[in-house]
C-alpha cells in the first residue's frame, strides 16, 4: 500500500525535524554560555545533518538525523575585564551562535515538520474515505 508508505515516510521526516529542533533549542539555549576559565573553550555551535536510506521493508527512502557536526568558525570575543574567564586583555570568548540565524533555522525546521504532519493527515483522510467506500 503506498498510503501506508507515505505515513511511514513522513514519520521519518518528522523524527529527523523533531531532531533538528533539539539542537536548535540546544544552540539557543547556550547562546551565551562562556567558559569558566581563560583556558576553556565556550560552547560551540552544534549543526545537524541528515542521511537517507533505503528500508527494504517499506521500500523506500527514509530520512534520518544524522551525525551532529560543530561548527568551526571564530568565537566571539567581547570586552569584560572582570569576568571570570577574561585573558589579560580583558576579553571573553563567547560562543559562535547567532541567535538570528538560530530563529531562521528553527522556523525552517518547524514549517517542515507540519509539512510532514500535513502529509500524515491527508494520508489518513484517504484512507478513512477508502474504508467509507469499501463499507458501501
Amino acid at each position: 500500500m503506498d498510503l501506508i508508505k507515505s505515513l511511514f515516510i513522513s514519520a521519518s521526516g518528522l523524527r529527523a525535524q523533531n531532531g533538528r529542533m533539539r539542537i536548535i533549542a540546544e544552540n539557543i539555549a547556550n547562546a551565551n554560555s562562556t567558559a569558566k576559565t581563560p583556558e576553556e573553550l565556550p560552547y560551540r555551535r552544534k549543526i545537524p545533518t541528515f542521511k537517507s536510506h533505503f528500508d527494504r521493508e517499506m521500500g523506500a527512502d527514509m530520512v534520518e538525523l544524522g551525525k551532529i557536526a560543530e561548527d568551526n568558525t571564530d568565537f566571539r570575543s567581547v570586552h569584560m575585564p572582570g569576568h571570570p574567564a577574561a585573558d589579560a586583555n580583558g576579553y571573553v570568548l563567547q560562543p559562535n551562535v547567532n541567535t538570528l540565524i538560530e530563529t531562521t533555522d528553527m522556523r525552517e525546521a518547524q514549517r517542515s515538520y507540519e509539512a510532514n504532519l500535513n502529509v500524515i493527515d491527508s494520508t489518513r483522510r484517504m484512507l478513512q474515505r477508502t474504508i467509507d467506500i469499501l463499507r458501501a
